[in-house]
């Protein structure tokens, strides 16, 4: 027979628990919002300014970007893993880091050397129990990711690639595809292989749909130096979009385990409850039993 004490004091402390995950999805739920927001906003920004680069690229000819160019062996890979600080958020971090995994694995099997940067208190500590060394790890990204925060890692990224000692960065991450999408991915940011993606897709559509006049360009002073500031800016923003997608996809996943949670705590407060009334109902009959035992004792 269950302890009626006891019982109470886990139903208890089931509803505070229930409490605290029902304020933390809430919280996730209005961090989600703000997030969503900054992501869409910079979502048409990053597919603008890529176009603009690849018509750029196209219509300058022979001049070209240090960024742009795809290095004939790639002798060492910087890769870039975006997971969280906090836990509580489901599987999001697991995904991310199967993911991130499975290129390391790759890489290893080729003979590919790598430097591995981790931003996110989560991905460290899981690799560090690994034992896979990180040569850089950042843990100041949180559901506000600034542009001036990231800027600076991108101009570090662009300056390792330019200067030869990598010669592929790649991002691992989790996409914001939409509300009810999300999945872990694994993309090429130097070099700006997706600029000529984009661009094929364009000519596609283009030639699909009616012809319209030709856009000609007039570069002032010249294309190299139009290039040289555009490109590096098109990057950025494509790195910045990745922390963006990120911290949607750690809110997303947060609001929906906390309100896995909150439903499970309420579903075993009943069961708790059923069983308190079912225990107490059982202790109240066994007394009545007794009394009555007794008095026909007494006659």
């Amino acid at each position: 027979m269950a302890n009626l004490r006891l019982l109470v004091k886990r139903r208890k402390a089931i509803r505070n628990i229930r409490k605290i995950t029902k304020t933390m999805e809430l919280i996730a739920t209005a961090r989600f919002k703000k997030a969503l927001d900054r992501a869409m906003e910079a979502d048409a920004y990053t597919r603008k300014i890529a176009e603009l680069a690849a018509d750029l690229t196209q219509s300058a000819g022979e001049v070209s970007h240090p960024l742009l160019q795809l290095r004939p062996q790639v002798k060492k890979t910087l890769v870039l893993v975006l997971t969280a600080n906090r836990g509580l958020c489901g599987g999001y971090n697991g995904g991310v880091l199967r993911a991130a995994m499975g290129r390391i694995r790759e890489l290893n099997a080729a003979n590919s050397p790598f430097d591995l940067e981790v931003s996110g208190k989560r991905g460290g500590q899981f690799f560090k129990f690994q034992k896979i060394p990180i040569a850089a790890a950042y843990t100041t990204f949180e559901d506000k990711p600034q542009f001036d925060e990231v800027d600076t890692l991108a101009q570090k990224f662009i300056d390792l690639y330019t200067s030869g000692q990598v010669d592929q960065v790649i991002v691992v991450y989790q996409k914001f595809y939409g509300i009810a999408k999300q999945s872990p991915v694994v993309e090429t940011l130097l070099p700006l292989s997706s600029v000529a993606v984009e661009t094929t897709s364009k000519k596609v559509t283009a030639e699909a749909a009616p012809a319209g006049p030709k856009v000609n360009y007039e570069f002032f002073p010249d294309a190299a130096g139009i290039l040289g500031e555009l490109v590096p800016v098109a990057f950025k923003v494509r790195l910045f979009k990745c922390f963006l997608d990120a911290a949607v996809g750690e809110q997303i996943a947060r609001r929906v385990a906390m309100k896995a949670a909150t439903e499970n705590a309420g579903d075993l407060i009943k069961e708790v409850s059923r069983l308190y009334n079912r225990t107490r109902q059982a202790n109240i009959t066994k007394e009545i039993s007794e009394l009555i035992a007794g008095s026909e004792a007494l006659k």
